[in-house]
């Protein structure tokens, strides 16, 4: 047998007992267990605990979600220079800025292009929107 086959071999053996786990998970959580009509589905307890614990959205997400809706109709630069006004306004949402920035760099990237994003990069939270950009490349 050549070392290829048993390669092969090998990573069969490892990824399709995952891949039935998984599925088989898949299948058994679709199923409609209720008997009652169709539209009234039962969630699964996590499902119901965790809309009830939801609540109203974090600050952080309120503001990516404002700050992604400013670039769609401005542009990233004036994003992140409202982003920054934030940052400085609300010091407690200092440790969220590295995500938000790099949301506003993929999104960036998916409205304007790599090469054209690339250009409103700007230092804040350090080099997060530009790593936002690359890493929707």
């Amino acid at each position: 047998m050549t070392q290829a086959a048993r390669r092969i071999g090998r990573t069969l053996a490892f990824v399709l007992p995952v891949v039935l786990v998984l599925s088989g998970t898949l299948a058994v959580a679709t199923v409609p267990w209720a008997a009652g009509p169709t539209e009234s589905r039962l969630l699964p307890a996590s499902a119901t605990d965790a809309a009830a614990k939801a609540g109203p959205p974090a600050p952080q997400e309120i503001l990516r979600s404002r700050l992604l809706a400013e670039l769609q109709e401005k542009d990233p630069g004036a994003a992140l220079t409202s982003l920054q006004q934030e940052m400085n306004a609300s010091p407690s949402l200092a440790r969220h800025c590295m995500g938000i920035a790099r949301a506003l760099g993929r999104a960036a990237v998916a409205k304007y292009g790599p090469v054209r994003a690339q250009s409103y990069s700007r230092p804040v939270c350090d080099t997060s929107f530009a790593s936002g950009v690359s890493a929707a490349r």
